[in-house]
């Protein structure tokens, strides 16, 4: 038994849970034994590939999100004196929450965004998100999407692609903010899979999750003085608008 297989197997005991899958449901889907599934998740059992692959469609999620796997990092060597970190703590967070509010269905979006470090911090990462919304009726959905992250000093961006659905594309941008602060806001830009219609919404990415309420709701709208701001500064454009606009 080895940290990697544990590790893979705490996320596939993890998303089937997620699911609400018993072990004999997903050891159906895969056509394995129920006590073969069972070792599996506690890692008992080392996984060959289509095995993996095998999983990994059955859950419904892309086999990297089960092989993200980093070994611990080494003790870093004691400073010479003490200094303010280099990047903010979203350069450095694995995984971060997002929200949006949708204006055309009237609720809340959120989702969670993994981050899949590479060997170097400031290169490209591969990336994962999970956008979840409720119906009026309490029904709830997700959209998953993959991608890739990209660190600069003021803007970290992410490019996501539906993994259903490789036509939808989505960009988001989060100020990558200066001071200490566990909340920054971004914008969240792409073609709708709704009504492939053009969209943009105003955001907010967080290192800790957040209660969608009304002063949550009240964050994300965007008000008539950032509308005001942004056309005297010309940071806002709408183009292609008939005569009678």
């Amino acid at each position: 038994m080895t940290e990697v297989s544990q590790h893979i197997g705490g996320r596939i005991r993890s998303y089937r849970k997620e699911r609400r899958l018993t072990l004999q449901q997903l050891a159906d889907r895969i056509h394995k034994s129920r006590a073969s599934v069972s070792k599996y998740e506690t890692g008992e059992i080392t996984l060959d590939v289509e095995t993996l692959y095998d999983i990994s469609a059955a859950l419904g999620v892309d086999p990297c999100q089960l092989m993200d796997y980093r070994p611990p990092a080494p003790a870093p060597e004691p400073a010479a004196s003490l200094s303010l970190p280099r990047h903010s703590p979203f350069f450095e967070a694995s995984r971060l929450y997002f929200y949006y509010y949708d204006g055309r269905f009237q609720r809340f979006k959120d989702g969670v965004i993994r981050i899949q470090k590479g060997a170097d911090p400031s290169g490209s990462c591969d990336a994962f998100l999970t956008i979840t919304s409720v119906s009026s009726t309490g029904r709830s959905s997700e959209v998953r999407y993959s991608g890739k992250v990209v660190y600069s000093d003021m803007l970290i961006r992410f490019s996501f692609v539906n993994q259903y659905n490789s036509l939808e594309e989505d960009l988001l941008y989060i100020f990558n903010p200066l001071e200490l602060r566990d909340f920054t806001e971004g914008l969240l830009c792409g073609i709708s899979s709704a009504d492939l219609m053009p969209c943009a919404f105003k955001c907010l990415v967080t290192l800790t999750p957040q209660e969608p309420n009304e002063q949550l709701k009240q964050h994300l709208l965007f008000t008539p003085n950032e509308v005001r701001r942004w056309q005297k500064l010309n940071m806002l454009m709408v183009d292609n608008c008939g005569p009678s606009v």
